[in-house]
């Protein structure tokens, strides 16, 4: 008894912890997102003639545009409905759009500062200001929702991009493998029903011989992947050495325990810091989020510890959502690690800054004797917008030693 109600004292504490760290990571987000939002509104609202009738539109109209995410991130707490639906679509459209709107503010605000020293604003400059600006507002306008609509198309079109491989290790019988992969698909409002089925038929028209997900599969709240009933299409896929996942952060900051359990029942193996003997011929070993230690407050394993007692004369396949400490794994003995989390920005120019943090953004790539893949996903985070890379399942064709070399 007093074993049972330490353990529930742990789960309490655990969950009280991840919930104060949630509260600190929200509220700093919201502070910094109502500031972006009060300076984009500030330069559009002067840009405006004050005697136009648009001004009250645009008073109201961006004050419900801004707060609609924050209204669906509660609603999708206690009221998941058709309601709570609009407001997450149209609150994560306006993340992108406030992006896009905020880099353009901020490069005519450089503009403007440039103006005071010398003269860069062009000839064609009307003589009168307050039409340059509302000209110059509408024409940002158009062409945000341009970008915006471009990029919306774009995240709707995934596409199957093959990969050949050589791992120069004995494989016992086996000398050719095709696994399908997915990352960061963000089951959940916006990656509905439809795609989701999509990215099902997609990986079974490739007959791969194994199917694995590099993390965030769940876009943080189980919720609405239970109220679609997103699981049914998982349960569709079909490989004959298995189906396979890790967690990613997503995963952690919903809530892990209730997502793994979720994508066990419908069909997926989880690998929880754990490494498993595939068909006697390759080792395929999963890791543990690198934020189970923030959200999960537990340590997740370091590689020696995965890998202890594996036949490293075997071909090795990690998962591993974010893509760190590539050198680290290039030691291990593992032979291809799978990674997502990057999107490779997701937002063109953010692509710049993933490069910048991670040695892979997205892409293949051989340290040593290992590869490195690292997918931009096949779903997104924030706006279901993609201005940079395309929606993707990857389809991996290995090919071992001969098992006489």
């Amino acid at each position: 008894m007093t074993s049972r109600n330490q353990s529930e004292n742990e789960t309490l504490k655990i969950n009280e912890m991840r919930n104060i760290t949630f509260i600190i990571f929200f509220s700093i987000v919201l502070i910094i997102y109502s500031l972006i939002n009060y300076y984009i509104f500030i330069r559009g609202w002067k840009a405006i003639p004050v005697d136009s009738a648009i001004r009250p539109f645009y008073r109201w109209g961006f004050l419900f545009l801004a707060s609609s995410y924050i209204i669906a991130r509660i609603l999708e707490r206690i009221w998941l409905s058709p309601v709570s639906d609009i407001f997450a679509w149209v609150g994560s459209f306006w993340l992108g759009f406030m992006f896009y709107f905020f880099l353009a503010v901020v490069f005519f605000d450089i503009l403007r500062l440039l103006h005071l020293a010398f003269p860069v604003y062009p000839w064609f400059m009307p003589s009168d200001p307050a039409k340059f600006r509302f000209a110059v507002f509408v024409i940002t306008c158009i062409s945000v929702s341009l970008i915006m609509l471009a990029g919306f198309v774009n995240a709707l079109s995934p596409r199957v991009k093959t990969i050949n491989l050589s791992i120069q290790k004995n494989a016992g019988n086996r000398q050719e493998l095709s696994v399908a992969m997915a990352s960061d698909i963000h089951m959940g409002t916006l990656v509905g029903p439809r795609r989701t089925k999509k990215m099902a038929n997609l990986i079974n028209s490739l007959k791969p011989d194994m199917v694995v997900f590099a993390g965030d599969m769940v876009d943080e709240e189980l919720a609405p992947v239970l109220r679609f009933d997103l699981g049914r299409e998982l349960k569709r896929i079909s490989a004959p050495l298995g189906v396979y996942a890790v967690t990613g952060n997503h995963e952690y900051i919903g809530g892990a325990d209730k997502a793994k359990k979720y994508l066990e029942d419908h069909g997926v193996t989880m690998l929880n810091d754990t490494m498993l003997l595939i068909d006697s011929s390759f080792y395929l070993a999963g890791r543990e989020d690198r934020t189970s230690t923030r959200f999960g407050h537990k340590k997740r394993k370091d590689l020696g510890e995965l890998l202890n007692g594996a036949d490293l004369n075997k071909p090795v396949i990690m998962l591993d959502h974010q893509p760190f400490g590539l050198s680290e794994v290039a030691q291990s003995g593992a032979d291809l690690q799978i990674s997502g989390h990057t999107h490779h920005g997701q937002l063109w120019p953010l692509n710049y800054l993933t490069r910048a943090i991670y040695e892979v953004s997205a892409g293949l790539k051989k340290i040593g004797k290992t590869w490195f893949y690292v997918s931009p996903g096949y779903g997104g985070w924030g706006p279901p917008v993609r201005t940079n890379s395309r929606p993707e399942v990857v389809l991996f064709r290995i090919s071992f030693a001969n098992s006489g070399s």
